[in-house]
C-alpha cells in the first residue's frame, strides 16, 4: 500500500512537471509570437513613416476623396472673380479693336496687326502654361498668381502710355497674356479637385465669372474710353486687376498633395493616348469658332454700320450669355454626362453660326444672336477641366491641361486673324461666318467619336480599328 502511493505521487508529480514544462513553452511562442508581431507593426510603421516622408509616397494621401464642396466653393467663387478679372479683360479686347479699327489710333498698322494684339495674349496665356505649373510645383499657387497679378496691372499701366503699336504689342499682348496666364492656368486645375459628382457644376461656376466680366468690362471700357480717353481706361482697368485679383488669391487653396497632382511639364506621354488626340481635336476646332466670335461681333457691328455703343453692347450680350450658360452648361454635364452636353452644345452653336449669323443685318437681330450664342459657344471653358479629368484621372488634369494649352497657343494666335483676312478680301462677312459654324460642327464631331471610345471603355473591349489607325498616324506625323 505504501509502495503504491509512492508511485503514485512519483507519476503525479511527473505530470505535473511535464504540464508545468508545456506551459513555459506556450507561454515562450506566445511570446515569441508577440515579438514578432511587435517587430513587424514597427517596421510597418516605419515603412509607413518613410512613404510619407517621401513625396507621392503614401497611397492612403493619394487616394483621399475629395469634399465635394465644402471650401471648394470658396475656391470656386475666388476663381470666378480672378477669371471676370482675367478672360474678362480679354475679352473686353473686342471694344478696344473696334476702337483702334475706327479710329486708326495707331497711324499705319493694318487691321491685321491689330487683331494679332489680342491673339497674341491668348497665345502668351497659353504658352506660359508650362512655366505656370512647374512656378506652382515648386513654390506654390499663391506665389505663381501674384507674379500673375504684377504681370497683368504692368501690362494696362504700360499700355496707356502706348504711342506706337510695337509698345502696345509689349503691353497689352505679351505682359497681359502672361499675367492672365499665370492667373488663369492654375486656378483651371484647382476647381476639380475639390469636387466629384458636382465637379462640372463648379467648373462651370468658375469660368461663368469670365463671361460675366467681359460684359461688365465691355460696356465699362466703352464708356470709359468715350469719356475718358484710352490711357484713363487702361490705367483704371490696371488698378482693379492688381486690388480684385490680390484679394483672391488670399483664398484660393489648391489640394495637389492630397491628390498626388502630377506637375510634370511636359508629360508627352498623353500624346499616345488617343482619347487626349480627340479632346485635343476638339479643342483645337472649338477655339478657332470661340475666338473669332468673340473678338469679331463688335467689329461686325461697325461693319453693318451700328456705332460704337450698339456695337459694345453686342459683345456685352455675348459674355453676359456666356456667364448664364456655362454654369447650366456645367450643371447638366453632371447628370447627362460630360461628353454627351459639351458635343451637343458644340452642335448647336455651329448650327446658330450657320443659320442665325449668316442672316444677320440688322441690331435687333445682332443682339438675338449675341445672346442665344453666347448661351453655347463657350461650353469649352465650362466642360473641358472635367473632361480631362474623366478621361486622363484626376492626377493628370494639370499635365493634361498644360499640354492642351500649348496646343491651342496655335489656333488662338491665328483664329482672329483669319477671320479678318476673309472679310477683308471678300468685303463680306459672310465667310467668316461660314468658317466659325463648321469649326464648331467639326469639333462637335471629335466628341462623339471620343464618345464612341467611352462607351467601349465602359463595356472593357478593345479599341476599334480605325481608332488604331488614328493614332498610329499621328505618332509618324510627329516622329
Amino acid at each position: 500500500m505504501t509502495t503504491e502511493c509512492k508511485e503514485k505521487r512519483t507519476i503525479d508529480g511527473a505530470h505535473e512537471r511535464s504540464d508545468q514544462d508545456s506551459s513555459a513553452q506556450s507561454q515562450f511562442r506566445t511570446e515569441d509570437e508577440s515579438t514578432s508581431q511587435d517587430q513587424e507593426t514597427s517596421s510597418k510603421g516605419i515603412l509607413g513613416k518613410l512613404l510619407q516622408r517621401r513625396p507621392g509616397g503614401n497611397p492612403n494621401l493619394h487616394n483621399e476623396e475629395p469634399p465635394n464642396g465644402g471650401y471648394g466653393w470658396v475656391c470656386t467663387v475666388a476663381a470666378a472673380v480672378v477669371n471676370g478679372h482675367a478672360w474678362g479683360f480679354n475679352s473686353a479686347y473686342a471694344v478696344f479693336l473696334a476702337h483702334y479699327l475706327k479710329t486708326n489710333s495707331f497711324p499705319g498698322a493694318t487691321p491685321l496687326q491689330y487683331s494679332f494684339i489680342g491673339s497674341l495674349s491668348v497665345t502668351c496665356l497659353m504658352l506660359v502654361s508650362p512655366l505656370a505649373t512647374m512656378l506652382v510645383g515648386k513654390y506654390g499657387i499663391k506665389p505663381t498668381m501674384f507674379c500673375g497679378v504684377i504681370l497683368e496691372t504692368l501690362g494696362l499701366i504700360t499700355a496707356s502710355f502706348a504711342s506706337q503699336l510695337w509698345h502696345l504689342v509689349l503691353s497689352q499682348g505679351i505682359s497681359f497674356g502672361m499675367g492672365i496666364g499665370l492667373l488663369y492656368i492654375p486656378t483651371a486645375a484647382v476647381v476639380p479637385q475639390w469636387f466629384t459628382t458636382k465637379r462640372s457644376l463648379a467648373s462651370g461656376v468658375a469660368v461663368s465669372g469670365a463671361g460675366l466680366g467681359g460684359m461688365v468690362y465691355s460696356l465699362s471700357a466703352a464708356a470709359m474710353i468715350d469719356n475718358l480717353g484710352l490711357a484713363y481706361a487702361f490705367r483704371i482697368l490696371g488698378i482693379l486687376a492688381f486690388v480684385v485679383n490680390t484679394s483672391c488669391i488670399l483664398l484660393i487653396k489648391d489640394r495637389n498633395k492630397a491628390v498626388g497632382s502630377n506637375q510634370s511639364a511636359f508629360d508627352v506621354g498623353l500624346f499616345k493616348k488617343y482619347e487626349y488626340i480627340l479632346l485635343l481635336g476638339f479643342s483645337v476646332f472649338t477655339m478657332l469658332g470661340y475666338f473669332i466670335l468673340i473678338f469679331s461681333l463688335a467689329n461686325f457691328a461697325n461693319f453693318i454700320g451700328l456705332n460704337s455703343s450698339q456695337a459694345s453692347l453686342s459683345s456685352a450680350l455675348f459674355n453676359l450669355a456666356q456667364a448664364i450658360g456655362r454654369p447650366l452648361i456645367g450643371y447638366f454635364s453632371d447628370t447627362t454626362g460630360r461628353i454627351n452636353m459639351a458635343s451637343s452644345m458644340t452642335f448647336v452653336a455651329g448650327v446658330l453660326a450657320l443659320v442665325i449669323w449668316t442672316n444677320t443685318s440688322n441690331y435687333g437681330v445682332l443682339l438675338f444672336f449675341s445672346f442665344i450664342e453666347g448661351l453655347f459657344a463657350g461650353n469649352f471653358w465650362a466642360t473641358i477641366a472635367p473632361l480631362v479629368a474623366e478621361v486622363l484621372g484626376l492626377p493628370n488634369v494639370a499635365s493634361g491641361l498644360n499640354l492642351m494649352w500649348l496646343t491651342l497657343s496655335i489656333p488662338c494666335t491665328f483664329a482672329e486673324a483669319i477671320a479678318l483676312e476673309i472679310s477683308t478680301s471678300t468685303n463680306s462677312y459672310l465667310g467668316t461666318q461660314l468658317f466659325t459654324g463648321f469649326t464648331y460642327i467639326a469639333a462637335a464631331a471629335f466628341l462623339l467619336i471620343l464618345r464612341g471610345w467611352k462607351i467601349q471603355q465602359n463595356a472593357s473591349q478593345p479599341p476599334p480599328v480605325f481608332a488604331k489607325c488614328f493614332i498610329k498616324c499621328f505618332h509618324k506625323a510627329h516622329v
